[in-house]
């Protein structure tokens, strides 16, 4: 089989269950993994015959997405930031909108750099904390997680992508953990904020795939990850500092509302896609 009709067959497998333009990317993915060439040399090379590897390969990677496992868990690896991060079932799968949640970061930031101290809180694979120190040389990054999982993974990360992160295992909810932490200038997050009555209108390939502790919290408290942020931030917030947070879209006016009860401005900020799904927070 050559690398041409590889990608066609792939495609065409995977169209019942995918639309076909997400079919189409899947399948340039998996076969850009699988011939470590770029699209232009898969182009030139479209004719060239797939290695008994390489066909084994496909083979066992088709069947994992012809059980709808999302395609950056059977190719190991996602792209964030114009760089790419090892994924596992550990950690969520990097989102567009957590892009912009960096970007956001970067173009508020009035601290020098050489002084700038951040905290990523529910840190995953790592891709908020890794990104910002890459983009931040000089800025002091921490980043915190539950899981000792996704801490692994995120470390891995920080190491191959050069990037000098404090990672710390605690959980964050739990007042008596978070209080050792020390004074911060910018405080980020994409917490868990999917309440669980939600999970049923979820797709198949993130509800059995990925970490729900990265995704759910309670009916009767959604926005417990945000109480907990704006507490931290009374005590472990310095003066002029300022907090980045991705939202649900239905709750952000309500996140909006508590961190002005809390003596905070609260801006909320729409996605590409005009959505409410980012909150720029300050201290009065």
């Amino acid at each position: 089989m050559t690398i041409q009709e590889a990608r066609i067959e792939l495609k065409n497998t995977l169209s019942p269950i995918y639309d076909v333009s997400e079919a189409d990317n899947i399948a340039e993915l998996v076969i850009e993994h699988i011939t470590d060439l770029k699209q232009s040399e898969r182009i030139l090379n479209k004719n060239k015959q797939l290695s008994e590897s390489q066909s084994e390969e496909l083979s066992k990677k088709k069947q994992r997405l012809l059980e709808h496992e999302p395609v950056q868990y059977v190719l190991g690896e996602a792209w964030f930031c114009g760089m790419k991060f090892n994924v596992d079932k550990n950690v969520l799968i990097p989102r567009p909108e957590t892009e912009e949640l960096v970007e956001l970061i970067i173009s508020n930031i009035k601290f020098p750099f050489e002084t700038l101290r951040i905290l990523d809180i529910g840190t995953g694979c790592g891709c908020i904390p890794v990104s910002l120190k890459r983009k931040l040389r000089k800025a002091e990054v921490w980043s915190c997680d539950i899981s000792s999982g996704a801490l692994s993974v995120a470390k891995r990360n920080a190491d191959t992508l050069g990037a000098d992160v404090k990672f710390i295992q605690l959980d964050f909810l739990q007042e008596n953990q978070r209080k050792s932490l020390p004074l911060f200038d910018i405080i980020v997050s994409n917490p868990p904020y999917v309440p669980e009555k939600e999970k049923y209108q979820m797709r198949s390939n993130v509800l059995e795939y990925e970490p729900r502790i990265a995704l759910f919290v309670p009916d009767n408290d959604p926005l417990v990850f945000y109480k907990a942020i704006a507490d931290f931030g009374k005590k472990h917030l310095n003066e002029g500092g300022a907090i980045f947070l991705e939202l649900h879209e239905e709750y952000a006016k309500e996140t909006a509302a508590l961190y002005r009860d809390e003596n905070y401005t609260a801006e909320i900020k729409n996605d590409m896609q005009g959505k409410e799904r980012l909150l720029h927070v300050k201290k009065l």
